[in-house]
């Protein structure tokens, strides 16, 4: 039995260590003796490259065409010559030739070396991006390396990735050996040799959100609690509507915790975002009102076909249900779907807006948002974040509209057989 070289001894050992298929290594070898074969003798020429697989020796062929009568010696043979090399040939046929180029020993032993490293270096590559394949829309911890006016350089495990400007929080600041959590959003991968291979990171993206309140609370990662959406505006305000699978079970205080705890470890992490925590409901015209909070809402009529809702609000609320240049409405809209129209009671009277009103949810006088962050303006329509994906029942809407229309001139009839 023929001896291993200590090439073949050390592929051996890589393979083991490195977790590098042998065989993707001879075959990547035997292509670079090819292309040096080309380069450093005769381009023209047809060459094949053989390694043995357990001595390391290599064979170089020419693979000539069978003909009758030869006219380029270098890519042809005649069938007589073909013959000699015991071969049973045809015309048509091809057969290989070994050459022993001069010198060729050298130049292949190089080639299969840097052919060798190269492998690994790509192997090695290819291993880091694997241990993140389970992360991709996930969160991740890494330890910022370089902060200058555009990008953070984040040290990721042995991977080094770029938090780019326009995927940072323009009021976080960081600096180097800061612990920094961020989303990643994708992870690219180059099929041929690694070094196209990507990772994405961001911490603007409202999955980063979505991610912080699974790890803070227990009933959001056993599914009794579920994040329905969530709108954001990075570094200024996120809203977030979540649903309960269990009547038991408070959505809203689940995710706030005792004391806060829960919501002021997200608003921590997130540098004191401000987080509004809303119930999310299937019918739009409560969801919206819910949506608008802070906001006291009178009414809102809701077409779930159009996707469009006008809301009705006291007159001293209308800048707090707008917000600091539109924000509030505007997250609102992303986070229902709904292109939302919000009117002041004097306004809904002067343009002869007929609305349903009910005493028992109306606001009390001594409720005030004295807030700095709000201040009044025109009503707007605020769409431009509205989500077509958004999907409701009008049937909904129409029995409670019907309903309490019906109880109203019930209560008139009332009335007048009285007088």
């Amino acid at each position: 039995m023929a001896k291993q070289s200590e090439l073949i001894m050390a592929l051996d050992v890589l393979e083991k260590e490195k977790g590098i298929d042998k065989e993707v290594i001879f075959e990547a070898i035997e292509t670079s003796l090819v292309s040096a074969y080309k380069t450093n003798y005769d381009k023209e020429e047809n060459v094949s490259v053989v390694m043995d697989r357990v001595t390391g020796v290599f064979h170089v062929y020419s693979v000539k065409e069978v003909v009758e009568e030869v006219e380029n010696p270098i890519t042809q043979i005649s069938v007589d010559n073909a013959i000699k090399l015991g071969s049973k040939v045809a015309i048509g046929d091809t057969v290989n030739v070994e050459i022993y180029p001069k010198d060729f020993g050298r130049i292949a032993a190089s080639n299969a070396k840097q052919t060798i490293l190269q492998k690994i270096r790509e192997e090695e590559r290819r291993a880091i991006y694997s241990a993140f394949d389970d992360k991709e829309q996930d969160i991740v911890t890494g330890i910022v390396q370089k902060v200058n006016d555009r990008s953070i350089g984040i040290k990721l495990g042995q991977l080094d990735v770029v938090l780019t400007e326009r995927e940072q929080v323009p009021t976080e600041e960081f600096k180097p050996t800061d612990r920094i959590k961020v989303y990643i959003t994708e992870i690219r991968k180059d099929p041929n040799n690694g070094k196209g291979n990507k990772i994405l990171i961001s911490r603007t993206h409202p999955g980063l959100v979505r991610r912080l309140f699974e790890s803070e609370v227990t009933e959001i990662k056993d599914g009794t609690v579920e994040i329905k959406n969530i709108s954001r505006e990075a570094g200024s305000r996120t809203k977030m509507a979540v649903y309960s699978k269990d009547p038991n079970v408070d959505a809203v205080g689940a995710c706030v915790g005792v004391n806060g705890a829960r919501v002021n470890a997200v608003v921590e992490e997130l540098q004191g975002e401000k987080i509004d925590i809303i119930e999310w409901n299937e019918n739009p015209a409560i969801l919206i009102e819910n949506a608008l909070s802070p906001s006291k809402v009178v009414s809102v009529l809701a077409d779930p076909d159009e996707k469009t809702a006008l809301v009705v609000v006291p007159d001293f609320q209308l800048s707090l249900a707008i917000g600091k240049e539109g924000q509030n409405a505007r997250l609102a809209a992303k986070l229902t779907g709904f292109k939302i129209d919000i009117k002041s009671e004097s306004q809904a009277k002067e343009e002869g807006i007929q609305y349903i009103f009910d005493d028992d949810d109306y606001y009390d006088d001594d409720e005030y948002y004295d807030d700095d962050e709000y201040y009044d303006e025109e009503s707007e329509e605020y769409d431009e974040y509205a989500d077509d994906d958004a999907d409701f029942d009008d049937e909904e809407i129409e029995d409670v509209v019907e309903e309490e229309t019906e109880e109203d001139v019930e209560e008139i009839e009332d009335i007048d057989d009285e007088e």
